[in-house]
């Protein structure tokens, strides 16, 4: 039996800052769903991805800002990174694991020196303080 996760719910307080924020990332609007007061979908989908995001009213109780640690896939951490400062994205500096064979913790700045898969990132957070790890994973 496969399994697979198909959408991810996440908190926010103003759902036109967070759709004009996540388009700005270069997302796809899937549905934006308002049939009544309370109540609104968007769902958003991350260019390559099969999983996608939702947001909206009335779709949680959980506080905006809340999610946290969750993670963009990209192949090139550098063009990516250019990409989304260009669209106006605050993104902080690309950081990598070190030292990556005894990981404790510790980052050294910029791209990990060989371009290890899941050793170089960098952070952003939407317009309510949820967090992504835009992550380099280049073998798969």
């Amino acid at each position: 039996m496969d399994y697979r996760i198909e959408v991810v719910t996440l908190p926010v307080s103003d759902v036109d800052a967070s759709l004009a924020f996540y388009r700005a990332l270069g997302f796809s609007v899937d549905v934006d769903y308002h049939p009544r007061d309370g109540f609104r979908v968007v769902q958003v989908t991350p260019p390559g991805s099969a999983c996608s995001i939702q947001f909206g009213e009335g779709l949680t109780d959980a506080a905006p800002g809340s999610a946290r640690a969750n993670y963009l896939v990209v192949d090139d951490l550098e063009a990516a990174h250019r990409e989304l400062v260009a669209n106006g994205i605050k993104v902080d500096d690309i950081q990598h694991k070190e030292p990556i064979d005894t990981w404790a913790g510790g980052l050294g700045a910029g791209l990990d020196p060989e371009r290890r898969p899941y050793a170089s990132m960098a952070e952003l957070a939407d317009p309510d303080g949820n967090t992504w790890t835009l992550q380099e994973i280049n073998n798969r």
